[in-house]
């Protein structure tokens, strides 16, 4: 026997490797030193910075893989594994450097994982970041037929005396809802349990959504905010804090970006909550308190700023086609959200 006859197609791996470097190395940026294929990825610390903070970021894309996999799409999961780390880091301040990822198969499908490969190359494009490697591995009786997983590592830099932890948010501050693209990639063991219990398909179309399939509005990808709220920062715009609103929505995530004795008054009718989010609730029987702590309900993003400048903020995301809104203000507190 060999391992070919073992499951694992040896230079099938190789052939998939040279089928995806013109498109790895479409998004080298300066730093990147050397190309694909050696045993580590090297990048040179961009110049200019006096005392430079790497920050690092992991994560995956979950159980929304699965609708990928039922309906063999699979060119925006990439995206989504690309926004989850780079959107992560970015309320640090940081700029993303570079990528890795891992893909793992029970059997190696070049022309499936090929699009995979492609839309984390379309979110490196879309954050700034270089894909510098990543692995792929082959493992048979691991994974069903024609399934995949995914995960995600990103590493920025940030200027030391830049770095965005909260500690100078004062009361009065405003935080600034960007808008989410839909679910995102938070969530899904519930939308998917809501689909099947309701008997309904991927391909069935509510009126809510005005004409989309389920599997069309699920698979949207995760929005990525670094170059607009990168922008932001290098315009002069004080940002305080930032938070990346995944798993757990507003309740668990805003409150990482608060000082112990703060916290934040949210308005939930500030904001116009997207269709898919309320048909999930009425399909499910979800009520709002468990809306709010499964999803991100329209609110992908937040930035903390003071309220005299909260104008110029939403005026600037106008130029990027994010409809930023004032949702909430800090108050006195234990470094919670207070809703209203």
């Amino acid at each position: 026997m060999d391992y070919k006859q073992a499951g694992v197609d040896v230079e099938a791996g190789r052939e998939f490797v040279k089928k995806i470097t013109d498109s790895v190395a479409s998004t080298y940026r300066q730093g990147v030193l050397g190309g694909l294929g050696g045993f580590g990825g090297c990048f040179e610390l961009p110049q200019g910075y006096q005392q430079p903070v790497l920050v690092s970021g992991t994560d995956g894309v979950g159980t929304k893989l699965k609708i990928a996999h039922e309906l063999n799409q699979h060119d925006t999961v990439g995206i989504d594994l690309v926004a989850m780390c780079v959107n992560d880091i970015l309320t640090s301040g940081a700029e993303p450097l570079f990528f890795l990822d891992y893909l793992a198969t029970g059997k190696l499908d070049s022309s499936q994982l090929a699009k995979v490969i492609n839309g984390i190359v379309t979110g490196c494009k879309e954050s700034g970041c270089a894909l510098l490697g990543g692995e792929t591995a082959e493992m048979p009786g691991f994974y069903q037929q024609g399934e995949y997983d995914l995960a995600g590592f990103c590493v920025g830099v940030v200027e030391k005396s830049k770095i965005l932890d909260g500690n100078n948010i004062q009361l009065g501050d405003v935080a600034i809802a960007l808008p989410s693209s839909g679910i995102h990639s938070n969530g899904f063991s519930l939308v998917r349990k809501i689909i099947e219990t309701a008997g309904l398909s991927w391909q069935d179309k509510p009126l809510e959504l005005e004409g989309k399939t389920l599997g069309e509005v699920c698979l949207t990808p995760t929005q990525i905010y670094v170059k607009p709220v990168l922008a932001a920062i290098e315009s002069g715009l004080a940002i305080k804090a930032m938070a990346h609103i995944t798993g757990g929505g507003i309740p668990e995530n805003l409150p990482r970006c608060l000082p112990k004795d703060k916290s934040i008054e949210v308005n939930l009718h500030s904001w116009t909550i997207p269709p898919i989010f309320q048909w999930l609730a009425k399909t499910g029987n979800v009520n709002q308190e468990a809306m709010l702590n499964t999803f991100n309900l329209g609110v992908g993003f937040v930035v903390i700023v003071e309220e005299k400048i909260a104008d110029s903020v939403i005026k600037h995301f106008g130029k990027y086609v994010l409809d930023a809104k004032v949702i909430g203000k800090v108050i006195k507190g234990d470094q919670n959200i207070k809703f209203c």
